[in-house]
């Protein structure tokens, strides 16, 4: 019997469906097709000039053609370290700082340094497509607890209870949530982190939407809500989502002393530094201003209040209003069964995959299925895309999906 020629353990990972959408997406548009896009979380601003200065400025200094510490640029660690204590009023010292290349691989070095194989990580549902097989691919065991709409997709104390075993080591935590753009409250904050501190659990909270909330509704990090945590939360960022900075590849983890010690090392084996270019670029990002994200969010509160209102206003579509972030995750489960009209004829596409791939073969909008993020029945949208792309692309979506039969 021949061996297989791709391990079990990559062969199990599933393909990033938002980038595999954003994929094919382009490809169409490369080949002239009118596609409008609403797969990839990628602000359509770009980058504030004085951050791509600092950066072309640091391409011509011979010391940043060098290799640099593993961990990240001293000066940036430090600028992380006191950018969190100005943005949630938790402190860290630099020595706790771990500079990554982007905001994913802070997933899989936390996931890979604080698992054995069989821990389980609570993973609120729905969730972003990378972090179950993150935890997967370090050999733990993703446990969902799905939250729904009628709950505002915010998951309670009573069902992270009801999904604890004596296997749990971790709880994710993920406010403002990519995909739904939920939102929970310090109340909320606080309750859930309390939980969590008397398990004895881990935290990992994600926090790479903290400056994108709407309609007053504040930024909680639970990190700083719940010192009864002690040393056992990690928080991951990153500079992609807040400074227009997706293609830069810098994100960051925050942890004890000994787990950043630990993934640095993993990190030297499998990257070492983070590009010294995008590094200087970050750093001169967090010391910043955050004007920029001043302005990105006046523009994506009014196109959030654009797609909820079109979506809404399709029959079997349900669209609660996002607090965060830059999605909104629609309900349409009502939509699954129902018969359209193609050019081959009558379909009923039976799950959100099949109603999304009928969507962009008969009117060229790209939307991303549930299942990437959890049960079938949604579709995530991202709105961080411009006025018009997005009024034409839910006028396409009302043309279609309201003829259902």
């Amino acid at each position: 019997m021949s061996a297989a020629r791709v391990s079990q353990r990559i062969s199990a990972i599933a393909e990033s469906a938002t980038l595999a959408v954003d994929a094919k997406a382009k490809a169409l548009k490369a080949a002239g097709r009118p596609v409008i896009g609403f797969g990839a979380g990628e602000p359509d601003f770009p980058t504030p000039g004085y951050i791509v200065q600092a950066a072309i400025e640091a391409a011509s200094q011979p010391k940043y053609h060098r290799y640099s510490p593993a961990g990240g640029l001293p000066e940036l660690k430090q600028a992380i370290a006191e950018k969190t204590f100005r943005d949630s009023g938790y402190r860290a010292e630099a020595s706790q700082v771990l500079v990554t290349n982007g905001g994913k691989q802070a997933v899989y070095n936390t996931f890979a340094t604080l698992l054995d194989p069989g821990d389980e990580v609570i993973v609120p549902t729905p969730f972003w497509t990378t972090y179950p097989e993150a935890i997967r691919l370090a050999g733990g065991v993703p446990v969902e607890v799905f939250a729904g709409p009628e709950q505002e997709y915010l998951v309670t104390v009573e069902q992270l209870e009801a999904a604890l075993t004596d296997r749990t080591k971790i709880l994710l935590f993920v406010s403002p949530s990519n995909p739904t753009g939920a939102v929970y409250s310090p109340e909320q904050v606080r309750e859930i982190g309390q939980w969590a501190a008397s398990k004895g659990l881990w935290v990992v909270t994600d926090e790479i939407y903290e400056h994108l909330t709407y309609d007053g509704v504040p930024f909680t990090s639970i990190a700083t809500a719940v010192p009864e945590l002690g040393d056992k939360v990690v928080i991951l960022n990153g500079v992609a989502k807040t400074y227009a900075m997706t293609g830069w590849r810098v994100g960051w983890m925050i942890g004890p002393a000994d787990v950043i010690k630990a993934a640095t090392n993993l990190q030297s084996h499998a990257t070492s530094n983070v590009s010294n270019i995008p590094q200087v670029a970050a750093l001169a990002a967090v010391s910043g201003p955050l004007t920029a994200v001043d302005d990105m969010k006046l523009a994506f509160d009014r196109r959030r209040k654009a797609i909820v209102a079109g979506l809404n206003a399709i029959e079997g579509v349900q669209c609660p209003t996002p607090k965060g972030a830059f999605y909104v995750y629609a309900d349409v489960r009502a939509l699954l069964g129902k018969e359209f009209e193609t050019a081959n004829g009558p379909v009923r596409p039976q799950t959100s995959a099949e109603l999304a791939a009928l969507i962009l073969d008969e009117v060229e909008v790209a939307v991303v299925p549930g299942e990437a993020f959890g049960p079938s029945g949604f579709l995530r949208l991202s709105y961080a895309l411009g006025d018009d792309d997005l009024a034409t692309g839910v006028a396409r979506l009302q043309g279609f999906l309201g003829k259902a039969k």
